[in-house]
């Protein structure tokens, strides 16, 4: 089945036949108003997803492992990441919750930027939902309604500061309730996934790129243990893109960080990150984003 990349939190809300976001990069979904694809469907997002949700009608399978969604409340699905949709033949559950939408360009230039993905839960080796108390789930549901709120007001230069500040306090809360629910239920990992994406942060994290250059498709087929074509074909499977698109995304990502966090030059960046002509960074750049690196910087000016 073609898995179908849904690049904007606008194209999201149309997908699921919602009005309009009030802000593009960042929105609360009533989830009680989502009206699912009767056929299953397979969906790659640009942005975060985090979900909290009672009744789901549908099946979900996150990479290649089945999500036990059935009784647990919250999922956490990071930028890239496939989520496979699957209805179910026969329900009268009638879904309740939120889910909320944040496109990584809403953090940049703040430090939640460079630490969400430290958090463990957006991550494929995390395949089983977040099971809350009543006393939890109450306190989640009011950081999401604050967040709405705060966005729906007068929009002014606290409105993104304060948003983070509450988008930080959830995921903090998070992750105290699931190392609480770590100490009796057990994580399965998915090994492929996980160890792509291991590889490739540490590798952008060594300050040597400039010496070293960039991956390449053979180094990580090799870490892996695997041949170059047979890695690109199962991650095309599960996530729709290969595996040079993986390199390019994660790229990306450090690029983004590097322009919104320090002053650096296009060139130095474009050495730091491994380029040998700091045109060639600047056409890759463009190309995934669509804009340059000076166009994306100054947008946070």
């Amino acid at each position: 089945m073609d898995v179908q990349h849904v690049k904007s939190i606008t194209e999201y809300h149309r997908l699921l036949q919602l009005p309009g976001p009030v802000h593009p990069l960042i929105s609360v979904i009533d989830y009680s108003q989502v009206k699912h694809e009767k056929g299953a469907a397979s969906i790659v997002m640009d942005y975060y997803t985090i979900a909290l949700k009672r009744n789901l009608p549908v099946k979900l399978r996150y990479g290649q492992q089945e999500y036990d969604f059935d009784e647990g409340l919250m999922s956490f699905i990071a930028p890239g990441q496939v989520l496979r949709v699957e209805p179910l033949p026969v329900t009268t559950l009638q879904p309740q919750g939120y889910l909320l939408l944040i496109h990584p360009d809403f953090l940049w230039k703040s430090p939640l930027a460079k630490t969400i993905r430290q958090y463990g839960f957006f991550d494929y080796a995390v395949n089983e939902a977040l099971f809350l108390s009543d006393k939890e789930e109450a306190t989640i549901t009011q950081i999401l309604e604050n967040i709405k709120q705060e966005y729906h007001s007068n929009i002014d230069q606290f409105t993104q500061d304060l948003i983070i500040a509450q988008v930080e306090l959830l995921l903090k809360y998070a992750d105290r309730f699931y190392n609480r629910q770590f100490l009796t239920r057990k994580i399965t990992n998915h090994q492929t996934l996980s160890k792509v994406e291991a590889f490739l942060s540490r590798y952008f994290s060594n300050e040597n790129l400039a010496d070293t250059g960039l991956p390449t498709v053979q180094q990580v087929a090799e870490y892996l243990h695997m041949s170059p074509n047979y890695l690109s074909s199962l991650l095309k499977v599960l996530t729709g893109q290969n595996t040079q698109q993986h390199i390019h995304n994660k790229l990306i990502e450090k690029a983004k960080e590097k322009l919104s966090t320090t002053n650096s030059s296009i060139s130095e960046i474009a050495y730091e990150l491994g380029f040998e002509h700091p045109q060639s960074f600047s056409k890759l750049f463009k190309s995934k984003t669509e804009m340059s690196p000076l166009e994306f910087r100054a947008s946070f000016n």
